[in-house]
Parts: structure tokens; C-alpha cells; sequence
């Protein structure tokens, strides 16, 4: 079968839901004739609704401390505030290619950090004006159908018309606004006002809108790197998420973070200066890590990341693609692996080694740091239970792991599609071990006449369902 992709990830997202008729064309591939019906643009109103809230509340706050005369803190929220608004600003202008267009209106919007709104007024537009007359579509999205966790034969062809492209650059663009806005400003932001909150034994009200408009945005960006990693990973099947799935992800995502930002500030209240090290310790290592990986298979760059980038260009690129992964990774599980080499910089097989790893030493790294934060502790805490404190921290960490495994064992929209699972994983361990006793002290030698079964022989026989993709050729 030939692949026939389009250039946008985002543009197979566009779901058709009312085919009059289909075509089966000589390859076997079904062509869907009529054009889908185009979805709200609700990622892009969420996504500027947060930027916006957690914009002003950064600016109420910043001139509450200018009244208090609290220039550090005042000084370090207006970052954590301009920062990632600008790079916000760069991001949106490069994806829609605007230096290279007469809009003058569009690029003062962002020159006023405005480009969000400005951004969002124009996607509600085209949603508003889409199917009121007919038009030729761009290009072919093909894809594969899922139906009880295996394709089901001959893949889908859906036209996507213009209305439907342009609103999937403004999601694809507002994904990445969102991840950078999640982890380059939400995150320090959280992390800052908490540790301001701590030092002056008190809560502003402007501070603690701010601090759970931050979590929120955190919680939303992570969301937004698991589900397109799973998208970029399995980039030939539809894909489609249940709520349950949503829902595991979010607690998920939310325990791990916010027990992460709690054990950092708390280490920090004691050992403020020992906390920059951990976290250039954590950047250098999740910033080098696809490098040194990329000189040790001697890969060459990837060619057509953009068109008009020269080779300096694109490194610079990679290198802040790279920046960023390091900054997620150090709050997160970023949910992919850099792969520098491959044109969509993601490596698309899953593995589970890297995840078991990060997971083990995290947790490892969170109870050593609120060990030492026990030990080491201001009389601040004497009115606080802090072995009760320091057990909920390890058990919420406990927790977020405990419903990763399960959205990969149970939630996971192409769990079917694994070589093996987690199930598979923890039996096959069990296994092992319970072999490696009961054999005899005398025949050690033969232990590799016991390796693990090959779990690929049971792919078929672990099928369940996943909800029904709603598009259907007639």
C-alpha cells in the first residue's frame, strides 16, 4: 500500500462523519467521496482562554508586589510571564509563515502579545464560514481503521478541503504554543509563587488564581504531548481516545506533576542553593541525552525540516527542540524519545526500557530529595505533621505511576498493537524469577534453556475492545 500522507500531523486528526458514498478504488484502498464535517476548533479557544487568564493574573500579582516593594518576586514572575509569551508570539508567526505575508495588523497583535486572541478570532472564523459553499479539497488523508484493536483490511481515504486544513495549522500550532507555554513559563511560575508562598507565610489571592491557572496549564501541556505522541507513533491508524482514557491520563499527569513542583520547592526552603544543582544536573543529562545518541549511530541531520534552513539553522532548531524536551522531562515524562536523525524527530517505537528507567530513578531522586528536605527543615514546619507530609508525597508519586500502567495496560488506544504489554512484562518477570528457584543449584548453567517466551506469539489472542471510529464509508 502506498503511503500517501499529508505534511501536517494535525491534518489527520479531521474525522468524517457523514459519507453519502465511497469508492474502492484498484489498490483496495476506499475512497471517501464527500467532504467530513469540520470540527470546533475547541483546542485553540482552551489553549487562548489559558494564556490569557494566566497572563493577567501574572500581571495583577506582579502589581501587587510592586505596591509591597517585593522587587525579586515582582522581577521573576514578569519573566516567567514575557518569556514564554514571546516565544508564543515566534511559534504562531513561524507556523503560519506570516514574515512573509502582508499582514500588518496580525503581526502588531503579536508585537502586543496578543497573537493568541488575534490567532483564535481567525480559526472561530473559518469554523463559522466552513460549508457554506462547496469547495476542492488539498490533499487525501489515508488511514487505517481500528475496530476491536486490529485494522480492519483495506484503508480509508478522506478529501480534507481548505476550511479543514486551515483550521488544522491553527491546532497544530496552538499544540505547540500550549506545550511551550506548559513547561517554559507555567511550570517555573508554579514553582516560584509556591516557594514565594512558603518564604512569606501567606496567600495572596491574585497568587493562588495564578498557581492553580498554572497547574492547569501543566497539567494541559503534558496532556498535549501524550496524545501526540501517540498520534505521531501510530500515524497510520485512526486513532481515537475514550473519556476513560482522558480522565486515567489526567490524574495521571496531575498527580506526578504536582508532586514533583512540591517536593522541588520543599527541598529548595531547605537547601536553597543545592536545588540549582539538581536541576542543571537534570537539564545537562535530558538536554545531551539525543545528542550523545545521535554521534553514537554517526546519523546524519534530517533534511526538509524547513526548506529555507541552511544546516546551521538546522541545528539551532533541533537544539530547542531539544531545550524543551530537557524542561518537560525534568517535571514529566515527556512521552517520547528524541530520535535527531528521523524527519519527525520522534522515535516511533515504544520503549519501555526508557520509561521503566525514568520512572525508577524519579522516584528514587523525589524520595531522596524529601528525605533530605525532612532532615534538613526550617522550625517553619513545627505546627506541621511532616512525616505524614513526606509519606503523602511518596504515596501521590506512588499513585501517578500506578495510573501510567494503567492507562498503558487498559486505556491505551493501540495497547493492541504492542509487541507486549505491561501485563505481559509483569508476568513474564514472575516467570522468570519463580524458574530461577525452583532450579536446582547444579543445572545454573542452564538457565538460557528457560528464556521468557516470545510474547509477539500472543498478539492476536489479546484483543479488546476500542471505541468505534465514527468514520464510516458508506
Amino acid at each position: 500500500m502506498e503511503n500517501n500522507k499529508p505534511s501536517e500531523h494535525d491534518i489527520t486528526e479531521v474525522v468524517a462523519q457523514h459519507q453519502p458514498a465511497a469508492n474502492k478504488s484498484e489498490n483496495g484502498v476506499v475512497m471517501v467521496i464527500s467532504h467530513s464535517n469540520v470540527q470546533p476548533p475547541f483546542s485553540v479557544l482552551w489553549a487562548t482562554v489559558l494564556y490569557c487568564a494566566e497572563f493577567i493574573c501574572a500581571s495583577v500579582l506582579s502589581s501587587k508586589y510592586h505596591d509591597t516593594d517585593n522587587v525579586v518576586w515582582m522581577g521573576l514572575t514578569i519573566t516567567f510571564m514575557l518569556v514564554p509569551s514571546v516565544l508564543t508570539q515566534l511559534t504562531l508567526t513561524f507556523v503560519h509563515r506570516d514574515l512573509g505575508r502582508d499582514r500588518p495588523l496580525v503581526l502588531f497583535m503579536h508585537l502586543l502579545q496578543m497573537g493568541p486572541i488575534i490567532r483564535c478570532i481567525e480559526a472561530l472564523i473559518v469554523y463559522c464560514q466552513a460549508g457554506k459553499k462547496e469547495e476542492p479539497y488539498v490533499t487525501i488523508s489515508r488511514k487505517i481503521k481500528l475496530k476491536h484493536g486490529r485494522g480492519l483490511g483495506s484503508a480509508l481515504e478522506c478529501e480534507i478541503g481548505h476550511s479543514e486544513r486551515k483550521l488544522a495549522v491553527h491546532r497544530n500550532a496552538f499544540k505547540r504554543t500550549a506545550v511551550i507555554q506548559a513547561f517554559l513559563g507555567s511550570t517555573p511560575q508554579l514553582t516560584l509563587q509556591l516557594y514565594a508562598t512558603i518564604q512569606e507565610k501567606y496567600v495572596l489571592p491574585p497568587r493562588l488564581a495564578l498557581m492553580i491557572i498554572s497547574l492547569i496549564s501543566i497539567v494541559y501541556g503534558a496532556l498535549v504531548c501524550s496524545v501526540l505522541a501517540i498520534q505521531i507513533k501510530y500515524d497510520d491508524y485512526k486513532v481515537r481516545m475514550k473519556p476513560t482514557a482522558y480522565l486515567c491520563m489526567i490524574l495521571w499527569r496531575g498527580l506526578e506533576i504536582a508532586t514533583r513542583i512540591t517536593t522541588l520547592v520543599l527541598f529548595s526552603s531547605a537547601l536553597t542553593f543545592w536545588v540549582v544543582l539538581v536541576g542543571l544536573t537534570n537539564l545537562l543529562i535530558f538536554f545531551f541525552q539525543p545528542w550523545v545518541e545521535f554521534w553514537v549511530r554517526r546519523a546524519s541531520l534530517p533534511e526538509n525540516i524547513e526548506k529555507n534552513f541552511s544546516k546551521l539553522g538546522t541545528t539551532v532548531v533541533l537544539c530547542m527542540i531539544t531545550f524543551l524536551y530537557a524542561c518537560i522531562n525534568i517535571f514529566c515524562w515527556s512521552a517520547v524519545q528524541l530520535d535527531l536523525a528521523d524527519h519527525d524527530l520522534v522515535e516511533k517505537q515504544p520503549r519501555w526500557r526508557c520509561l521503566a528507567i525514568y520512572y525508577t530513578f524519579r522516584f528514587m531522586e523525589n524520595v531522596t530529595l524529601i528525605v533530605l528536605w525532612y532532615y534538613f527543615k526550617s522550625d517553619f514546619y513545627v505546627y506541621v505533621c511532616t512525616p505524614l507530609l513526606v509519606v503523602q508525597l511518596i504515596v501521590c508519586y506512588s499513585l501517578a505511576v500506578i495510573f501510567m500502567l494503567v492507562f498503558h495496560q487498559f486505556c491505551h488506544p493501540c495497547r493492541r498493537l504492542f509487541h507486549y504489554n505491561v501485563e505481559d512484562c509483569l508476568r513474564c518477570a514472575c516467570c522468570w524469577k519463580k524458574k530461577q528457584f525452583e532450579l536446582p543449584a547444579d543445572h545454573a548453567e542452564g538457565l538460557q534453556e528457560h528464556a521468557p517466551p516470545d510474547l509477539t506469539n500472543h498478539l492476536t489472542d489479546r484483543e479488546t475492545d476500542i471505541l468505534d471510529d465514527i468514520m464510516e464509508a458508506a
